[in-house]
């Protein structure tokens, strides 16, 4: 079957403060089972919540669209929360849900970092309310151990930066320096996909790593250090690779600043909007989707499902419960296949929801 490609500093309450104090969940505190009953949730009761960094970046804002096309397949609609990359807030959010009714409440969540998952896995399976993450956590963390954090979705990092990077080598005829702008580094997306890169250029060793620098995922911040580092290295840069397309889109605009658009290869991740437009007019060379309408929408689909019963956590494959899902390389040849996101409602059907999985997260 063919897949369509579709373009991506208060105190916390105490009631999250105290999931983090017991550091277990409540199956392993052996207390009372605060979850939905077997028999399922109403549709019509079901509270669906999802919640990213912020809607000026394309693709949280394709999540967030995603969601709410999930939600009104099924009647209902999505809490949009966004928490502006502070940790703080995120946690703040968290509480005030898990202060309410909880019993039907399904939540589709992206860490800001690896550290920010625990306490929001803790306090969600002691609420009993159902959780899908995505993106950060720490390897050591695993759905499995909880009763109602049900999956949580990231992609090989590692393959899309090493994509990237190799289709950045051959842009640049296989020799020449290049620039690294990484995401957060408190994110195993950024961390894998800069070791991919480094698998590329171990590959490719024409290519030499001249510069990298920290610009946590931002167009504004990318755009700045792309300064900074083409007057550092001027033109000696014969490419940039960013952690993720937004970088990739500060980057550009730097060198058009800087007089050199069209000069220097530019590749990113996350295949949005912007990015395919400029991948398809030959300013940026390749980016990776991982689909983020897809990615909002599935989380709370496989929340529905499980908070009305149609699917059970336990009947749910050990492999599906941590899982790499699939993702795609965007060329100039491929792009017009994801220019127009959209959602397939068929995606979203309680015996699709794992369709997209390209293996355990181990």
């Amino acid at each position: 079957m063919k897949i369509t490609p579709r373009p991506a500093a208060a105190i916390m309450s105490l009631s999250l403060a105290a999931a983090v104090l017991t550091g277990c969940s409540s199956e392993q505190a052996g207390g009372e089972d605060t979850s939905a009953s077997e028999a399922g949730c109403k549709s019509a009761d079901v509270r669906l919540v999802g919640q990213v960094r912020n809607e000026s970046n394309p693709y949280e804002a394709s999540w967030l669209a995603g969601g709410d096309a999930f939600a009104q397949s099924v009647g209902l609609k999505q809490e949009r929360l966004t928490y502006d990359g502070d940790s703080t807030k995120q946690q703040e959010q968290i509480s005030q849900l898990l202060a309410g009714d909880t019993k039907c409440l399904v939540m589709n969540v992206l860490p800001n970092g690896d550290s920010d998952t625990p306490p929001i896995v803790k306090g969600a399976d002691q609420a009993g309310a159902y959780l899908v993450t995505q993106w950060n956590k720490p390897a050591d963390l695993k759905p499995a151990d909880y009763k109602t954090w049900i999956s949580h979705i990231t992609y090989n990092g590692v393959e899309s930066g090493q994509q990237i990077g190799d289709a950045l080598a051959t842009a640049i005829g296989g020799t020449g320096g290049i620039i690294a702008l990484q995401g957060i580094l408190d994110t195993a997306a950024a961390k894998d996909r800069f070791a991919g890169l480094e698998a590329s250029l171990k590959k490719n060793s024409g290519v030499k790593l001249l510069d990298q620098q920290a610009a946590n995922f931002s167009r504004a911040e990318a755009l700045t250090v792309t300064k900074t580092l083409l007057t550092k290295h001027g033109d000696n840069v014969k490419g940039i690779w960013a952690a993720n397309d937004d970088m990739a889109l500060g980057a550009l605009e730097a060198l058009q600043q800087a007089g050199k658009a069209g000069k220097v290869a530019v590749v990113g991740i996350d295949a949005v909007p912007d990015a395919i437009t400029a991948i398809q007019g030959g300013k940026m060379t390749a980016t990776v989707s991982s689909d983020g309408t897809w990615q909002g929408g599935i989380g709370l689909a496989i929340g529905y499902c499980v908070a009305t019963g149609k699917l059970k956590v336990a009947d749910i494959a050990a492999d599906n419960r941590a899982f790499f899902a699939k993702q795609f390389l965007v060329t100039k040849d491929n792009a017009a296949d994801f220019a127009q996101p959209k959602s397939n409602p068929a995606d979203y059907e309680c015996g699709n929801v794992f369709n997209r999985v390209a293996g355990p997260l181990t």
